[in-house]
């Protein structure tokens, strides 16, 4: 399913054991490949059937530090309200804890098309992306 990725295998696996944590009034987690009746319930607030959860930390998943992070997060949010998508932020974090845990948004209303351009923008491996199933996908970028 991914053997043409440039991605390495173990990255790919940790990217699809990671607890995707959607924060808000009704938080909840996804967990890919897995349905998540809390995102179906979360986009029918929002009128749609569609929504992506993507990070701007750390590119091509090499660690830029804290304060990056924090700056790419921030910039991520002001752009997604300038461009008046309705989102929640969130945290990507592996079980293990092994690696730090990456601030995020749940974007909604993103075609899969229209998700993949801001995670190739922001230099991301991959995003989490779901149709009107409410099964977050894995989406390799590279």
């Amino acid at each position: 399913m991914f053997q043409d990725s440039v991605i390495d295998a173990g990255l790919i696996q940790a990217f699809r054991e990671t607890h995707y944590q959607v924060h808000g009034a009704e938080p909840f987690t996804l967990r890919v490949d897995v349905h998540s009746a809390a995102l179906a319930t979360a986009r029918k607030r929002f009128r749609t059937d569609c929504s992506a959860f993507i990070t701007a930390c750390n590119p091509f998943s090499e660690d830029v530090g804290a304060a990056p992070n924090a700056q790419r997060h921030a910039d991520l949010g002001l752009d997604l309200a300038r461009r008046s998508l309705a989102h929640i932020e969130g945290i990507g974090q592996h079980p293990s804890n092994q690696w730090a845990g990456e601030a995020s948004y749940l974007v909604f209303g993103l075609t899969l098309e229209a998700a993949k351009t801001p995670g190739r923008g922001l230099k991301q491996n991959a995003i989490v992306w779901s149709d009107a199933d409410a099964v977050p996908r894995l989406i390799l970028l590279r």
